[in-house]
């Protein structure tokens, strides 16, 4: 609240075209004002909030950061506002001082509004898709695949609860030269198990997952594909093994609290003819060329390092020709941000799809790809390859049976998408407050366990008006209410950053406040106003809690 207000108050007294106003027989250049931050001080008395718009606006100024925030400091008006005043300090920084019970003012709004509070409209109603995890329907889903469904997941939850008509998607590989494999694979296994010799191709899939499920096809056939020409045999195993995959993605995914609003078929952008149609359009605009037999788009003419082959020398699309055609789909399904959330090895995949989109006539701004690093699994201290019930790797099947659906999805999402996760099983497993996810949902279930209180002492909890807000006059009661205050700023920008982990930081946050409050302070005691005040903030703090856990898709527990 105090964030937005602040912001508001600055850019409103500073304009955008003409410039901060130095003095008045001179003015500034023109400059546009940009993004700023406002941080938490370090120490109390630096302030409450602290903004470095004069640092950002130094170079263009001309000027020395410390001039230029004498200037702003002179030009905010703070009627309205709950700033006591503005001090600059250091290098150029404007250090805002509030009023110690500001925050409280938030108590009463959280409660009306309850599990809506931290909702904003920053989207508008933009429509936006998230396309997430879309692994090959060739095996049990990894911890790649798991770290993007938490991410996907959370970033969708986000931008709706910001305001944005958002889109979760799936898309299925279904089609290419991975299936072509699969069908191979899958067909060496048949033989094999009927008592035939024969050989998993080198480029094939040699996972064990793929010898039950031809086990189960041959329960289902016995040995009716065996006569049959390799085209037939392989699109029956194929058949059954995408549909028995697909089946057991989904039972997992919806085990891990994830749901998708679109399955989209990349089979169908090719009975649909949409994938030549794309070929077409680019030979139609001259950004392709044939060499040694293939068809190839020139990516170099879009920043890439070498161009990329739309069809293979055999006349068979590439699965980057199918990729830009299901690109090419989304934009014609009116979505104006498309989100894409890969794993790290398609970092090189990023340009020319952008390239590509670009020579068709669309925004390759409107595109967003985060590009997620690896997960390393320790246990004991030991980094784990294998899982102990298959003797595979590790799939998210496995890591639920193991630390749970909670435990899982918070530590996938507590570090930024780009930076490397160490998943420490032991931690996550652990029962007390070192868990992270531990700490915050026993924070949640604290505060639930007063009610229990309550009603053993045939009490429940105040309304609004049985309470008087001017009693919470404890540090740690403020400090409590000014980071609750923030939520709608915190969703906001987690939301524009596609940045779950700022939920889960913050939420770590509150947790920690609320324990240090509730550590030191008794709620309920003998003085029934302050009781029922102090009731208030810890209900306030509960709303917060389940609402932000809710964004990262983790239960509210009412007790541990």
């Amino acid at each position: 609240m105090i964030i937005r207000a602040c912001k508001r108050a600055d850019l409103s007294r500073v304009n955008t075209k003409a410039g901060v106003r130095p003095g008045k027989k001179r003015r500034s250049p023109a400059v546009e004002i940009p993004d700023f931050g406002l941080e938490v001080p370090r120490e109390k008395e630096h302030g409450d909030f602290a903004a470095n718009l004069a640092l950002l606006l130094a170079r263009a100024l001309k000027m020395s950061p410390r001039k230029i925030a004498e200037i702003i400091k002179e030009e905010l008006d703070f009627e309205g506002l709950p700033v006591i005043k503005a001090e600059v300090a250091g290098p150029g920084f404007i250090n805002f001082y509030l009023d110690p019970a500001w925050a409280l003012r938030v108590i009463p709004e959280i409660i009306e509004q309850g599990a809506d509070y931290g909702r904003v409209n920053a989207g508008n109603k933009e429509k936006v898709q998230v396309e997430f995890v879309s692994a090959n329907p060739t095996g049990l889903l990894h911890m790649g695949n798991a770290r993007g469904a938490a991410l996907g997941d959370s970033m969708a939850s986000l931008l709706d609860f910001a305001g944005y008509e958002v889109t979760r998607e799936f898309y299925v590989n279904d089609a290419g030269t991975q299936i072509e494999n699969l069908g191979k694979s899958l067909a060496a296994r048949y033989f094999q198990l009927l008592g035939f010799e024969a050989e998993v191709p080198e480029e094939g899939y040699h996972g064990e997952d793929l010898v039950e499920l031809t086990k189960k096809f041959i329960t289902l056939y016995q040995d009716r594909y065996l006569k049959e020409s390799a085209s037939i045999r392989e699109e029956a195993l194929v058949k059954y093994a995408l549909e028995e995959t697909l089946a057991a993605i989904k039972k997992t995914l919806a085990e891990f609290g994830v749901h998708y609003d679109v399955w989209f078929s990349e089979a169908s952008l090719y009975a649909g003819g949409s994938v030549n149609e794309t070929v077409e359009r680019l030979k139609e605009k001259r950004f392709v060329y044939e060499h040694e037999g293939a068809l190839w788009f020139k990516a170099q003419e879009f920043g890439t390092r070498q161009d990329e082959v739309l069809i293979r020398n055999n006349g068979v699309p590439t699965y980057f020709a199918a990729d830009i055609a299901y690109h090419v789909n989304k934009f014609k399904r009116g979505f104006t941000k498309i989100i894409n959330v890969w794993g790290a090895d398609h970092h090189g995949h990023v340009a020319r799809l952008k390239g590509a989109l670009a020579a068709l006539g669309y925004n390759p701004e409107a595109i967003q790809v985060i590009i997620m690093q690896l997960v390393r699994l320790y246990r004991g201290g030991e980094i784990v390859r294998m899982s102990k019930r298959t003797g595979q790797y590790v799939s998210l099947e496995d890591l639920i049976e193991e630390v749970g659906h909670d435990a899982a999805r918070y530590f996938f999402v507590m570090r930024s998408a780009d930076s490397h996760l160490d998943f420490d099983l032991d931690l996550a497993r652990e029962q007390s407050v070192k868990n992270p996810v531990y700490y915050i949902q026993y924070a949640h279930a604290r505060i639930c366990s007063l009610k229990k209180v309550l009603a053993e002492q045939g009490r429940t909890m105040p309304r609004l008006d049985q309470a008087d807000l001017a009693l919470l006059t404890q540090e740690a009661e403020l400090a409590l209410a000014r980071r609750l205050a923030d939520f709608p700023e915190e969703v906001t920008r987690a939301a524009q950053n596609l940045a779950p982990h700022q939920i889960a930081t913050y939420l770590h946050e509150v947790a920690g406040l609320l324990h240090a409050f509730y550590n030191h302070h008794r709620v309920i005691t003998d003085d029934l106003a302050l009781s029922n005040s102090r009731l208030l903030l810890v209900e306030a703090t509960r709303i917060v809690l389940a609402n932000a856990l809710k964004l990262l898709g983790l239960r509210a527990p009412e007790r541990m």
